[in-house]
């Protein structure tokens, strides 16, 4: 998986391309120990800041997307490409790669 670093102030995803901002990793267990950065596991979890048009169907229409802003989703641990805008993470990803909406 690409890691990108932008500076630009928007993106605009393509096709059923979907811009999720991910969510921080926790900084300590369940337990109540803290983590350090190299044992913090990937997150998963992110709300979705910007969706493609959608897929083009065989005769040319779009496809409508099953997502929509501001929905957080669960996506698959190793999908997408990794993009830092300033301080913040992204992931841009195809939306066949969420697995689930969460709340």
């Amino acid at each position: 998986m690409a890691a990108v670093s932008l500076s630009v102030s928007t993106v605009k995803p393509l096709g059923d391309r979907v811009f999720v901002k991910v969510t921080a990793a926790e900084e300590k267990t369940a337990g109540g120990l803290y983590l350090p950065e190299t044992a913090k596991e990937k997150p998963q979890v992110g709300e979705v800041v910007n969706l493609g048009p959608g897929k083009r169907n065989d005769d040319g229409s779009r496809q409508e997307m099953e997502i929509k802003v501001g929905d957080k989703v669960l996506y698959s641990k190793y999908a997408g490409t990794d993009v830092k805008l300033g301080t913040e993470e992204y992931v841009l990803l195809s939306e066949k790669d969420i697995l689930a909406v969460v709340s």
